[in-house]
């Protein structure tokens, strides 16, 4: 039986060029130290990711300050080491992004304190917040919050709550407090298995709000976090693309092999242009309200379709070897396919085109 391929040095994912100039020398040799950090963690502790991310998290820039596309090219780099360390730190990233545009900045950070993002929500559950200005932060959360990633893991969630029967505010809540039980027995995934998805329980829990009713889904932020997912998208399919181009380099290619790879290639350059058009707007302040939405939906459109075109053809043009006998090639197939359905591919292409309509339905944007 053949052996699982060795792990290749790690690499960082370059989005504006591949050949930095000399005066970016700085940022490579963060990224290629961020790399090997990841390196060292895959398969490790789940429990260490997250304290290697809130390391991460003291230095990382933060979108919308300037360095937007270095931010991406962070959750890239680890991404292209391993989804599942790329899923640990995101969300922890995101939260800082949160509560650093929060209107003025009401949660201090702990230090040491790690942090999921949970906003979504499902027909069985409802968390609401109530006031209550005897509790620490004035509210208290109660009911059931799903699609918790790492809350048995992180000290700390920015969740949000229904306050009253039709709007939603974001609170940072303890997870380490009475009242707060992680559900178990629900995640049954194989692919991003240590990347535990649960549903919390709040009973009467304390919590305080980050930024006003409805400002969390309103915010510029929002938009830049999702493409920001697809940053972390882009990087679990560079590390596919590797795994094609070292069979091409490693083994004469016959020409169904280069049709793979230069389609493969021609796929994430165009997802890269996105990324780099995107992130500049974001910095230059061109990425607010209805704008910035129609930027994210488009940004994660492309490199959701450049990641399923790019593990499309790595299936056939490798063929079932690398999925039967390399371990870490078979669980980068399998956390991709499963990550990319934070997508909901043509609901997401649908509410794309309204976008477009509400937008200007007059004239076409192209």
């Amino acid at each position: 039986m053949p052996s699982s391929a060795p792990p290749a040095a790690p690499v960082p994912v370059r989005l504006a060029a591949t050949t930095p100039d000399p005066s970016d020398l700085a940022d490579l040799t963060d990224l290629i130290d961020l790399a090997a950090g990841a390196e060292a963690l895959v398969r490790a502790p789940v429990a260490e990711a997250v304290a290697w991310a809130v390391g991460v998290g003291r230095h990382a820039p933060l979108p919308g300050g300037g360095r937007t596309l270095e931010h991406w090219e962070q959750l890239a780099t680890v991404a292209a080491v391993d989804l599942a360390l790329g899923r640990v730190l995101e969300p922890h990233l995101d939260a800082l992004a949160v509560l650093d545009q929060a209107p003025d900045r009401p949660t201090a950070i702990e230090e040491g304190a790690s942090y999921g993002v949970w906003a979504a929500e499902a027909p069985h559950a409802r968390l609401d917040a109530v006031p209550d200005h005897d509790a620490p932060g004035g509210w208290r959360l109660s009911g059931r919050k799903p699609w918790c990633s790492l809350a048995g893991e992180v000290s700390h969630g920015l969740v949000t709550a229904w306050v009253g029967e039709h709007d939603r505010a974001m609170f940072s809540v303890a997870t380490r407090q009475p009242g707060v039980v992680v559900e178990d027995g629900a995640w049954s995934a194989y692919a991003l298995a240590e990347v535990t998805t649960s549903t919390l329980a709040l009973d009467a829990v304390p919590a305080t709000p980050v930024g006003p009713v409805g400002w969390y889904l309103d915010r510029p932020g929002f938009a830049w976090g999702g493409a920001g997912v697809a940053a972390v998208w882009y990087g679990g399919a560079v590390a596919l693309a590797r795994r094609l181009h070292d069979q091409c380099r490693t083994r004469q290619p016959d020409q169904v092999a280069l049709v793979h790879l230069g389609a493969v290639d021609a796929a994430l350059a165009g997802a890269r242009s996105v990324l780099v058009t995107a992130a500049a707007e974001i910095d230059a302040g061109r990425a607010t309200g209805a704008d910035g939405a129609l930027l994210a939906a488009r940004v994660r459109q492309v490199v959701a379709d450049t990641c399923e075109e790019v593990s499309r053809r790595l299936a056939h043009a490798l063929g079932p070897g690398p999925l039967a006998h390399e371990a870490r090639h078979a669980r980068r197939v399998a956390d991709l396919a499963l990550y990319l359905r934070q997508h909901h591919a043509e609901r997401d292409q649908a509410a794309l085109g309204a976008a477009l309509l509400e937008r200007d339905p007059s004239s076409p944007p192209w």
